[in-house]
């Protein structure tokens, strides 16, 4: 049987998607190929907008799934394409959705964890089986629903009697750390790109700050990152995760009110020290005797971020993942075709000690080709 996955992950940036294809047949990961299709502005707005209540939601969150889901058909196609693959040799596609909401343990005790797309049109307009729903089962068993991808990391960078640590930042920044002995605490540390983000797009009309220029042309305000470190959840100890449910246009715009006028780049460079800082305290907690911090997802390109971690961080190493083999805008879809995998085979894909869940769980719902 074909040990062929695709792996397709629209994160909290929304950015777009990344989709790879990856044969795990020799026994290690081996991504074959990766394509990128970003997301037009209507989809993108209407994917922010779902993330509030607003009027006939419903309807719009199953349209804007199926436009998502189109997106997705069209990075498989194009993986296929460039591979001179028939759809028949892959075994399934790992389809993470997009994430409108996100309240584990809220409400009643359970909560739950929402990812729009349509993953019985996805296996239909690709002919490959799809697996999605990934973060309920973990969520119905006490769990977070997040971070999932230290499993994933635990398996593909884990080097025995290492300690090492490996950081996303995407829209929200996750922290993975790795014992050497097989074991794995994850956890969100709060704001990667998304605050940066929102900002750069109202005051500059673009989607991020390129390489953080724009951040480095500021001058930090000490007493703003001080307020913004008072939020509670930077002081909630693991397991925890969070997303624009909490970081947010009105979270940031609450705070800018209590401190008056500031120039618009100082914002941003105080912005990107906020994730620096609230990254490097989580290093500093909970990874402090690893021997390398390795980083993926896109906040790898902002310059002014990654300066900022290594000054934090002086004894630790900052480096990106592509020098273990794996580029940083590859290593979220792969986790997600490396979690297809396990849930076909029957096999766990949560950390409890990561997630909070009671157990280890097979995760993820499968829509048959």
């Amino acid at each position: 049987m074909s040990d062929l996955y695709i792996g397709l992950m629209s994160g909290t940036s929304l950015d777009g998607v990344d989709g790879v294809l990856v044969d795990f047949s020799q026994g290690r990961i081996q991504v074959q190929a990766h394509q990128h299709a970003p997301f037009d502005l209507n989809l993108r707005s209407e994917l922010l907008a779902l993330n509030q209540s607003g009027p006939n939601e419903l309807h719009r969150s199953a349209m804007a799934a199926n436009a998502l889901t189109r997106v997705y058909a069209q990075v498989v196609n194009g993986l296929l394409t460039h591979c001179q693959l028939s759809p028949k040799l892959v075994r399934a596609i790992g389809a993470h959705g997009q994430t409108v909401r996100h309240q584990p343990g809220l409400h009643d005790g359970t909560g739950y964890s929402l990812q729009i797309q349509n993953p019985s049109l996805l296996a239909e307009l690709c002919g490959i089986a799809v697996v999605a729903d990934w973060r309920n089962r973990d969520v119905a068993a006490g769990g977070q629903g997040a971070p999932l991808v230290p499993a994933f990391h635990q398996a593909v960078f884990g080097q025995a009697g290492q300690h090492l640590a490996v950081l996303n930042i995407g829209g929200i920044a996750n922290l993975s750390v790795l014992s050497g002995e097989g074991d794995a605490l994850g956890f969100d540390c709060g704001p990667g790109n998304v605050l940066m983000d929102l900002w750069c797009q109202r005051h500059t009309g673009k989607a991020y700050d390129d390489a953080g220029r724009w951040a480095a042309s500021g001058q930090v305000q000490p007493g703003l990152l001080a307020r913004w470190l008072q939020e509670p959840f930077f002081a909630l100890p693991p397991p925890k995760s969070t997303g624009r449910d909490l970081f947010h246009a009105t979270w940031l715009d609450r705070h800018l009110a209590q401190v008056g006028v500031l120039a618009s780049q100082d914002v941003q460079a105080s912005l990107c020290a906020l994730t620096a800082h609230s990254i490097a305290q989580a290093v500093s907690r909970y990874a402090s005797n690893s021997s390398k911090l390795m980083v993926c997802g896109g906040g790898v390109f902002n310059q002014s971020l990654m300066g900022l971690l290594q000054q934090r961080l002086p004894q630790l190493p900052v480096v990106s993942t592509s020098e273990y083999g794996l580029p940083p805008l590859q290593v979220e879809a792969a986790a997600f075709a490396w979690l297809a995998r396990q849930t076909c085979l029957g096999l766990p894909g949560n950390l409890p000690k990561a997630t909070g869940a009671k157990g280890a769980r097979v995760l993820g719902g499968i829509y048959p080709a």
